[in-house]
């Protein structure tokens, strides 16, 4: 699976970003968020997310449900390198 932001930015490039942000914002989590080729969702209006250390993935889940303007019967899911995180 290739992923857009992840080969149009170096590893270098992407850690001193990481580092940049981290170092501004402690209490958040730097997230890149970008849907799998094919997905029948609509795209999102960005894919950098600056998140609160606090809030649960399913709190995350929530807000990119409300940002891609998703039904209540369609269904997302969620994977950080390949595996779905716990929702609590």
């Amino acid at each position: 699976m290739k992923w857009q932001y992840k080969e149009a930015k170096p590893f270098e490039v992407r850690a001193a970003e990481a580092t940049r942000i981290r170092e501004k914002h402690p209490d958040r989590v730097p997230v890149i968020v970008e849907k799998v080729n094919g997905a029948r969702i609509a795209d999102l209006d960005r894919n950098k997310y600056l998140v609160p250390g606090d809030l649960t993935v399913a709190q995350f889940m929530h807000v990119l449900r409300q940002r891609i303007q998703l039904g209540a019967t369609e269904s997302i899911f969620l994977m950080v390198n390949g595996v779905a995180p716990t929702t609590g």
